[in-house]
């Protein structure tokens, strides 16, 4: 789908697609919790420092050979992803991730559209170090940006920028949400938050994995993906009781 084409289909709030369950698989594998052996990171080093890039487009914490493989795709701008992520982060990195057992990958998907752009955008700008914190913080921090994409100002730009290039929609949207500050405050310099606002490339890169989401039957966020089958959970309890089904 072309980015324009995208940006005029997606409404400024759209609450279905954020909630991303929908009729995947269960995820109840006949395993008993705790069964899946603690792997431990090289000596020096800890999995919750093991953060790379994925060929996918995605940032994956923790051991590669994690027998318990989570992706996450999910929106920075949705309550649901929000509450997940200030809920289930701690636990999932300390209990899960941090053990050996379970890696966890974040894929962008722009489930409001035009305010998910800078948000996406900017996040993959960032080291590799400080991706899953800052993801974290922007769920921290989601209130206000709620009430901003929602309230007047968010809903008169939306109109404005529906046939706009993506760069003016990324900068745009960025300037209402504060995300330059957010961002320069955590680290990254203005002159390069600008410079990643502006580059069509990673917007390109966004779309192409979302399109390779819609395909694996992504409809909204968040979606979970365990060992490349999607699980019936959007909230941590929900995924927990999955990943304790898988062994975790």
């Amino acid at each position: 789908m072309q980015f324009r084409s995208f940006l005029a289909a997606v409404p400024l709030i759209l609450a279905a697609a954020c909630s991303g369950g929908g009729s995947g698989g269960s995820g109840n594998a006949s395993a008993p919790a705790g069964s899946v052996p603690v792997a431990k990171a090289p000596a020096g080093t800890d999995w919750l420092t093991t953060v790379v890039k994925t060929p996918e487009g995605g940032m994956r914490m923790g051991n590669p050979d994690a027998p318990i493989k989570l992706i996450e795709y999910g929106s920075r701008t949705c309550p649901v992803c929000g509450a997940f992520g200030r809920e289930g982060t701690q636990p999932l990195e300390k209990n899960y991730v941090a053990t050996g057992k379970v890696s966890w990958e974040f894929r962008e998907y722009l489930v409001h559209g035009q305010p998910d752009i800078p948000a996406a955008l900017l996040g993959t700008c960032v080291p590799a170090a400080t991706f899953f914190p800052i993801l974290e913080q922007m769920y921290i921090n989601q209130g206000p940006v709620e009430d901003k994409m929602g309230g007047p100002e968010g809903q008169a730009l939306f109109q404005k920028l529906q046939s706009a290039p993506p760069q003016q929609v990324a900068t745009e949207w960025a300037a209402l949400l504060g995300y330059v500050d957010f961002f320069k405050q955590r680290g990254l310099p203005e002159d390069k938050a600008r410079a990643c606002l502006a580059d069509a490339g990673k917007v390109k890169q966004i779309m192409d994995g979302m399109n390779a989401a819609n395909a694996k039957g992504v409809t909204g966020t968040p979606s979970f993906f365990i060992d490349d089958e999607k699980v019936d959970a959007i909230t941590w309890p929900q995924l927990e009781a999955v990943l304790k089904a898988r062994g975790a």
